[in-house]
């Protein structure tokens, strides 16, 4: 595996993780291994982290953190400058109990999060926080407690929520939060207009996410049959049409990238892929029913992914409650 790195901290910006998975866990423990003060908030690897830390094996280069702030219970974390939601969006409904006893006054809640409209729900709950949208590009898995694999990129957009998602420009938070991810070796993009970006960040989730689940595919699978390529394509045109709705342009190089990064990454079961074969919930409204109710209220019709959407949800349910039901009938 190679040869792993131990860092110290040192006192700077507070940073609290909520939702030490693939993508939480990988981000605090390289902004910890940059020096940062980083707290995590753990569930089911608590334990384990608590007496073992964290484990990051990338090609970027091993971290390994024998020693890790680690919770279970939010009321005992300190409070932070920046709250950093990594959960699942189906989970957003323990947020309420979390993010007031995580947030100093004026903070930041940075939700790396997919989907669709989840910063306006948050700044319903966060108070006088700010809410930043980071939208990441990265392959990484949670193999084990306290172990992630980081597979490939890790480049994550930045965007500040405004009300009804007006560009908000580029600001001193954003700017903030980016100098300490650059810092710790993550590229950041900064986005004047967080709507723009999550529309951009739809156009490889819908068709990547959605098909590896309906296929059974990995990534390589998918971009190597010229059918599910133009499938792709076509799902990827249908979200252009949605953000168009919305007065928001994503050019046909934007498309072609996508499609270019998704072909060189190395082979990659998506995070629905994941979740689907845990039998986990599926963040299916996130990521396909919120963008495309949006979409219709807009008056375009999007009838792919409408199709992959309903798809998508008779799959999670029988996927979620067929065991169950075997249970019962047994």
């Amino acid at each position: 595996m190679g040869e792993f790195l131990e860092v110290m901290p040192k006192a700077d910006k507070c940073y609290a993780i909520v939702g030490t998975g693939a993508i939480g866990g990988f981000y605090g423990a390289k902004l910890q291994q940059s020096g940062l003060d980083v707290h995590f908030l753990l569930h089911s690897d608590y334990d384990y982290v608590r007496r073992h830390g964290l484990v990051v094996e990338s090609p970027q280069g091993n971290i390994i953190l024998p020693q890790v702030k680690a919770y279970q219970n939010a009321k005992d974390m300190p409070k932070c400058d920046v709250v950093m939601v990594a959960l699942k969006t189906t989970r957003n409904h323990i947020l309420p109990e979390i993010l007031p006893f995580l947030l100093k006054d004026n903070g930041v809640v940075l939700l790396l999060q997919n989907g669709f409209g989840v910063e306006e729900e948050i700044s319903k709950i966060s108070g006088n926080a700010k809410v930043i949208g980071g939208m990441c590009f990265i392959c990484s898995n949670k193999i084990g407690a306290g172990y992630i694999r980081h597979l490939d990129y890790s480049m994550i957009s930045l965007g500040e929520y405004a009300p009804n998602y007006q560009p908000a420009g580029i600001t001193p938070n954003m700017k903030e939060i980016a100098a300490d991810f650059e810092a710790a070796g993550i590229p950041i993009e900064l986005s004047e207009d967080l709507l723009l970006a999550r529309w951009k960040k739809l156009v490889w989730n819908i068709p990547y996410n959605g098909l590896s689940v309906v296929l059974d595919a990995r990534t390589d699978e998918m971009m190597n049959d010229p059918d599910i390529r133009f499938l792709t394509e076509e799902l990827m045109q249908e979200v252009v049409a949605g953000a168009k709705a919305y007065q928001r342009i994503i050019p046909e190089s934007f498309m072609e990238k996508m499609l270019d990064h998704t072909a060189k990454m190395t082979p990659y079961r998506t995070s629905m892929k994941i979740d689907y074969d845990e039998k986990r919930p599926l963040e299916v409204e996130a990521i396909f029913g919120t963008p495309l109710r949006k979409a219709e209220e807009a008056g375009v019709e999007l009838p792919k992914i409408s199709m992959l959407y309903r798809q998508l949800k008779f799959l999670d349910r029988q996927n979620r409650f067929s065991g169950k039901d075997n249970i019962q009938k047994g």
